[in-house]
């Protein structure tokens, strides 16, 4: 038997909301579709194309919704009828039972739309984007998105094979959030919003908030709700007591797609915690894991946000990956790029049919480098959605640093810009002013929600106070930028600069290594030889090195034990710790054959690797070598000015003043008898010689022990005379318990005891 026709309700909508609601530029379908109660009983509207008929089910039984317009079936429900309902679908693809997603209040509340308002929703995620939930005991997904110069958004995907027709999205009001609960939509469902604009165009936009996004080319975002169970609790705690900046940082800096190319998330949590526990190495760095839609971007060029790529497995497999590296003992740095976003039509450029996220001033909008725009960062919304982002990944992903890409070009409105292409700011400088406070946002939020995480800022001016606290005010009146650490891209072009020189000529080009001292206090430093000195006809960083072969390798373990030893975090991009001689490749990955058995020159390239081994261990050992980093008394020269030699030697200390001196001679001769300044009486040890023979050296010096004689020298107390391997550094300790470890391998000794724990 037939159910009984509801009656047509005398409040049906006009022409107008019809056609603006088929149209999809409706900003309020919940006012028209759903139960609305009313004098004469409920009225019910539900909006199903290509439905042939529709069936109200209710606790009393089933009633049909007469058809009245395209797509548009209406009935009244008799006054004291309660408004909860399911529908009974029928269409093409036969019959169902769904519930009417329009009879639910908003799912955002009150609060969460004031701090976004504001602009300080610091878990902005957990309001926008899809969320998987269940509202008055059904089942779906909450979608919101910020549009706020649409006239209308729907909802596509393949839960409704991607037409929104039936799928409007209404207008929280003034906030520019549209917002829709889903009944039946849950994880893995693809979606876009697709936008109205004031123009009269519609867009498919991916969700800037999705969490997770299809693999490319595929653009869809994905819903998703994680149920990961992390196992790291005592890595963060142990990350809340202790400062990053403080204490050893070694970094291994990496293109996760190409490392091992074809290895998933899954499969890189079982290569990579060995192969950097086996190198000793404290952190890795990730380039961006961030969606992006160009391979060939190396991740730089970001389209989504919030969701790891999907090249390699899902949100919860990267999360695998973080804890079975913090499991192994190792911190996770992740790139960060606000600085700018590409302009693919699916992603942030124009989302809303105008600017939005970028500037409306295409004088500040376009990135000339890199032809991508720039975010408006003087925008309260965009602020959020970044700050909260920064958050997001720390929280959400265990992140223990975040080192932010291309600060500088935040920084200056003239970045990369001829006279007329950039306006001033409201002082007529070139300062972009806005980008300023969303740093110091950034980096306050971070440090004071994430306990131990560490910012990194890759700023390559003189801009002051990079890494001084936002409270903490500079000569000009202002606070500082707030990051913990800042690449030193002075240091990384002097010293490379040098070593690319014949060592003939290196005696005229000395304060080339001696200069970076000069500035070395002024922020906290990291000294790195990243992916950008090894790309784009720049060479490897052996292949930088002058000589024959033994020479470019004898150069590179010189420089590396020099980096090492100089106060400042390392950082070293992979395949530069086995030497490998071609520049890196997005698409092939590091030269790993180069260690095979069958390789001729293989032993040549493990002994570079185990050099790294150990160059890590024995810094790791040695508080002098970093627990003062940033504090002056941690370094002194002993000789800076032996040009004619190319000799460098200085000496690090740590707080409770024990020493550690580093001697490099960067000549290609063998000096004997050379004598340097120690700071201490008793025998000193050679703890590590680049020239070794196990690192594929000749073996040329003299492990010790040396006895230090009280004659004065360098103006130090004691001295001795050492033999200085050729394109070689050497560390040297004072014999003692507190022998580093590695010191013992070198030499057969065997230390008394544990290094004490620094501080």
């Amino acid at each position: 038997m037939d159910p009984p026709v509801l009656q047509l309700s005398p409040a049906r909508p006009s022409a107008d909301e019809v056609a603006r609601l088929l149209a999809g530029r409706h900003h309020d379908p919940h006012a028209v579709l759903g139960a609305h109660p009313g004098k004469s009983g409920v009225a019910v509207r539900v909006l199903r194309p290509g439905a042939d008929a529709v069936v109200l089910e209710t606790e009393v039984g089933r009633m049909a919704l007469s058809w009245a317009d395209d797509g548009l079936f209406t009935g009244l429900l008799p006054t004291g009828w309660r408004a909860d309902y399911r529908l009974r679908v029928t269409d093409g693809n036969g019959e169902r039972v769904e519930e009417d997603g329009y009879r639910f209040a908003p799912t955002l509340g009150e609060l969460d739309l004031h701090l976004i308002g504001e602009g300080r929703h610091e878990q902005l995620w957990k309001a926008l984007g899809s969320h998987p939930r269940t509202v008055d005991g059904v089942l779906g997904t909450a979608f919101a998105v910020w549009a706020p110069n649409a006239v209308g958004v729907r909802l596509v995907g393949d839960f409704n094979f991607w037409d929104g027709t039936g799928f409007p999205m209404r207008s929280l009001g003034s906030t520019g959030i549209w917002e829709l609960f889903v009944p039946g939509v849950g994880e893995g469902a693809r979606y876009k919003y697709e936008i109205a604009t004031r123009d009269g165009r519609l867009l498919q936009k991916a969700d800037p908030l999705a969490r997770r996004a299809e693999a490319p080319p595929a653009t869809a975002s994905v819903v998703h709700d994680s149920p990961y169970v992390w196992g790291d609790a005592r890595w963060l705690r142990h990350r809340a007591e202790h400062c990053a900046q403080a204490g050893a940082m070694s970094i291994y800096e990496l293109h996760l797609a190409s490392w091992r190319p074809g290895l998933t998330y899954r499969q890189l949590a079982v290569e990579l915690p060995e192969y950097l526990r086996e190198l000793n190495f404290t952190h890795v760095e990730f380039m961006p894991v961030l969606e992006h839609p160009f391979g060939g971007s190396w991740g730089y060029q970001v389209s989504g946000f919030y969701a790891p790529t999907a090249r390699l497995g899902s949100p919860d497999d990267f999360k695998f990956l973080v804890d079975a590296l913090h499991q192994a003992g190792l911190g996770v740095i992740m790139d960060w790029v606000p600085a700018h976003f590409p302009k693919d039509d699916f992603a942030l450029a124009r989302f809303d049919g105008e600017p939005l996220y970028e500037p409306a001033d295409p004088r500040r909008a376009e990135h000339p480098d890199w032809g991508t725009l720039t975010f408006d960062y003087g925008r309260t919304e965009v602020r959020n959605f970044l700050v909260a982002n920064a958050v997001y990944w720390c929280e959400e992903f265990h992140i223990d640093g975040l080192r932010v890409d291309a600060v500088a070009s935040m920084l200056y409105l003239d970045y990369s810009r001829q006279d007329g292409e950039w306006a001033p700011n409201q002082f007529g400088g070139r300062e972009n002013l806005d980008a300023v406070a969303f740093l110091q946002e950034m980096n306050a939020t971070v440090y004071r929600r994430c306990p131990g995480v560490v910012t990194i800022a890759e700023e390559s001016t003189a801009w002051d106070g990079v890494t001084r606290p936002t409270d903490s005010l500079g000569h000009d009146g202002s606070g500082g930028l707030g990051f913990g650490l800042k690449w030193n891209m002075g240091w990384m072009h002097d010293s490379l600069r040098y070593f690319a020189r014949e060592p003939i000529h290196r005696q005229y080009h000395h304060n080339e290594l001696t200069f970076s001292m000069v500035y070395a206090y002024s922020e906290n430093y990291v000294l790195p030889i990243s992916h950008d000195e090894v790309v784009h006809g720049k060479g490897a960083l052996v292949s930088k090195m002058p000589g024959d072969w033994w020479q470019q390798r004898a150069n590179h373990r010189a420089y590396l034990g020099f980096m090492w030893a100089h106060p400042g975090k390392q950082l070293l991009f992979m395949g530069q710790e086995f030497a490998q001689g071609a520049e890196w490749d997005h698409e092939q990955g590091p030269q790993w054959w180069l260690l095979d058995e069958g390789w001729p020159a293989a032993e040549d390239h493990r002994g570079v690797r185990r050099l790294v081994t150990d160059l890590n261990q024995v810094y790791q050992d040695c508080p002098p070598l970093w627990q003062l980093d940033a504090d002056p008394a941690g370094f002194a020269w002993l000789d800076a000015d032996a040009a004619q030699d190319n000799v460098y030697c200085f000496v690090r200390r740590d707080a409770a003043g024990r020493s550690l001196v580093a001697v490099s001679n960067l000549s290609p001769s063998v000096r004997t008898g050379y004598r340097i300044g120690l700071p201490a009486a008793g025998v000193w040890q050679v703890v590590l010689d680049t020239d070794d023979s196990r690192y594929g050296g000749a073996g040329s010096g003299r492990p010790g022990p040396h006895q230090a004689e009280e004659l004065p020298w360098q103006g130090q107390p004691f001295s001795a005379e050492l033999t200085l391997p050729p394109l070689a550094t050497v560390w040297l300790c004072p014999q003692g318990p507190e022998l580093p470890l590695t010191a013992a391998r070198l030499t057969g000794a065997r230390p008394a005891g544990p290094v004490p724990e620094a501080g």
